[in-house]
């Protein structure tokens, strides 16, 4: 009986352990399944597409379906990012295909018969300058993987415009004393300023894929499309800041090296320069590697080449844009430099005056005898301390004459040298006008 009751109390425990395991991945999965989004398309090939369950089938025919996985930014473990993975593409897919599209680095290969690459900068998920796109590539289905918001990559219906999200309003106007409606569209100035980083159209102007390789060109597209953006956002702030830099004084650019503001910046330029390499490394490859599928068109391939020509000359210009934050910080460090010798200078100044008068005071202040008017009970000696006052002063002044003669010597050596300059140009101008005739030779050279 006693055997009976703990195998009884065993098998309550084990139904206890699994029902809070299950409880704690049903909470976990409440928590972070609100946090990702997940969007899935079929096309038929033929320049249209529709919205379709999440069921992560493949396409029949010319069909093909996509499938993207939307990771939230946000201060997060990979783990959480492999979790929400599993969630979303298991199954069908295993964990060794979760594992090739989560991982950072640089990556491209066939993983379980199925074409993978991936460009997933080591960064923290919340940074702007980090960034993760993967796919999984097959003949009738793709499956993406980002981090955040991608601008561009998905579908919206055909004509809509972007100021149909923009508010109109009616103000009114007079003329010649007629109240008349007037109607106008309100942009807010953060709108229009993020609308100018923009190098590309929105989604509503997206051509429809007719097959799997336009698609696969439509998101490294987009992927480029969006380091440009951010290039072009640098470039814009960049702009911003040396103006400021110019207009601003002293407050201005102390504020700037407390902040470190132009350090921080060249740390996300490098990682920006990481996944600009990254790119080149992975994209060449998925290239060589399309053009061996009998379903990869030939004109794709000529447009993933295209994109890797973007590539490169992408990093460019953020090579250029790194050797301007660099130039703005060298010149924020020799003014700061120039600052400090400047201190150093008034100190000097300082410290030469106060020497000698310090020698002076110390010799006169020193407790021996035959030091001259140091007697407090002669009469004759009652001027000492008025005479000690002197020889400071004069001390003084020979300190200063001799600090400022050489200014002063260059300022009446240039009014001087001016002088002589002027003096000569009116005594060639008195004698260029006494002289006779000009006459003119035949190339139109004159004799002087």
């Amino acid at each position: 009986m006693q055997q009976e009751d703990r195998i009884g109390g065993d098998e309550s425990d084990l139904e206890s352990l699994t029902s809070a395991s299950l409880r704690d991945a049903h909470r976990f999965r409440a928590q972070y399944s609100g946090m990702v989004r997940q969007r899935a398309y079929i096309f038929d090939g033929d320049g249209k597409y529709y919205n379709k369950e999440w069921d992560l089938k493949e396409g029949t025919g010319k069909e093909f379906c996509w499938y993207h996985v939307e990771l939230p930014k946000g201060n997060q473990k990979l783990s959480h990012s492999a979790q929400h993975l599993i969630d979303a593409l298991c199954p069908p897919l295993k964990l060794q295909d979760i594992l090739s599209l989560v991982s950072n680095g640089p990556f491209c290969g066939h993983v379980d018969g199925a074409l993978v690459f991936r460009v997933n900068s080591p960064g923290p998920a919340s940074s702007s300058f980090t960034f993760k796109i993967a796919a999984r590539i097959t003949e009738n289905s793709v499956i993406t993987v980002s981090l955040g918001r991608v601008p561009r990559l998905g579908f919206s219906p055909m004509g809509q415009s972007l100021l149909s999200e923009v508010p109109s309003v009616d103000s009114p106007s007079y003329y010649r004393g007629e109240h008349k409606e007037r109607s106008g569209i309100v942009i807010e100035e953060h709108v229009l300023e993020f609308l100018l980083t923009m190098n590309h159209s929105e989604e509503a102007d997206n051509p429809v894929p007719s097959s799997v390789s336009n698609l696969v060109v439509h998101i490294i597209d987009t992927h480029v499309d969006q380091l440009q953006d951010v290039v072009t956002k640098l470039e814009i702030e960049l702009d911003a800041v040396e103006l400021e830099m110019d207009r601003g004084g002293f407050a201005m650019k102390k504020q700037m090296l407390d902040d470190r503001r132009f350090p921080k910046l060249h740390l996300n330029l490098q990682r920006l320069l990481q996944v600009i390499a990254h790119g080149e490394q992975v994209f060449p490859r998925v290239k060589e590697k399309c053009s061996t599928k009998h379903w990869f068109l030939a004109e794709d391939i000529n447009s993933l080449e295209e994109l890797i020509g973007r590539l490169r000359r992408l990093k460019e210009n953020v090579g250029f844009i790194a050797n301007r934050v660099n130039a703005i910080q060298a010149g924020l460090d020799s003014w700061q430099a120039e600052q400090i010798n400047r201190k150093l200078y008034y100190l000097s100044f300082l410290s030469i005056i106060f020497l000698p008068l310090s020698i002076i005071t110390g010799v006169f202040g020193m407790n021996v005898g035959g030091v001259p008017w140091t007697g407090q009970s002669q009469p004759e000696l009652a001027d000492g301390f008025r005479n000690v006052m002197y020889i400071c002063l004069i001390m003084l002044v020979v300190v200063l004459s001799c600090f400022g003669f050489p200014a002063l010597y260059s300022r009446i050596a240039s009014w001087w040298r001016m002088r002589a300059m002027n003096r000569s140009w009116s005594l060639n101008r008195r004698s260029f006008q006494k002289r006779p005739n000009i006459v003119q030779e035949r190339r139109g050279y004159l004799r002087l």
